[in-house]
């Protein structure tokens, strides 16, 4: 069977992110007898300064995209009504704070290695958009870690290290330099970028047509 390689660049802190990855997975489930599917994620920080002030989402969001507060509060709630429809929880979508997300990156690549990267995203994804947490709190990051079957004491001590810091710098760094400005991107085979969380259907017919190619050259 034709394996893909899924190469994903998210941040925690991205909602379209959780989506458009819910939907690759309805993709990918829908696709399970045609093909396999490798998946590595990425970091990227929507809010790379870990000394800046946390502050309401709502207003962040007005003020970085010149909106009002009342637009950026509807256009989260139609956030919210697609990610009900996909299983996820973003009930607290609205009362989350900006958080660096460095440290949760830091913990998504020492999942890795035990194979849990991706439940170890998905719990971090619920804990900010279903629970409004603060992910860059290290108990909140432990617990999170523990939900995606990990063992907290070495969540904990990974945090309270270096570990994992130059991996995810040099990550970030060479998806940026890749060209790579926005996310959710999604590198397929890493040869086709499919950029933002597109509807299941489109994720089947480029995965099929990328398959189908790959399948011609060999």
């Amino acid at each position: 069977m034709n394996n893909i390689k899924i190469d994903i660049v998210s941040d925690i802190a991205c909602p379209w992110c959780a989506i458009g990855y819910a939907r690759l997975e309805q993709a990918m489930n829908t696709l399970a007898e045609e093909l396999t599917f490798s998946i590595e994620w990425h970091a990227f920080e929507l809010n790379p300064d870990p000394s800046s002030a946390d502050e309401p989402i709502l207003q962040a969001l007005s003020r970085k995209y010149g909106r009002s507060v009342a637009e950026m509060e509807a256009a989260q709630s139609n956030m919210m009504e697609i990610a009900t429809e996909l299983g996820l929880n973003f009930s607290r979508l609205q009362e989350r704070y900006t958080r660096n997300t460095f440290d949760a990156h830091r913990l998504v690549k020492w999942a890795s290695e035990q194979g849990l990267q991706t439940e170890m995203k998905k719990s971090l994804f619920d804990a900010y958009f279903g629970h409004a947490e603060n992910v860059s709190d290290v108990d909140v990051l432990v617990r999170c870690a523990e939900s995606a079957g990990l063992d907290g004491n070495q969540a904990r001590a990974v945090i309270s290290s270096d570990q994992f810091t130059d991996i995810v710098r040099e990550d970030e760094a060479s998806w940026q330099q890749a060209g790579i400005s926005s996310v959710p991107a999604f590198i397929i085979n890493q040869k086709y970028l499919i950029s933002g969380a597109q509807e299941p259907d489109s994720f089947i017919q480029a995965l099929r047509q990328i398959a189908s190619e790959h399948q011609e050259i060999a």
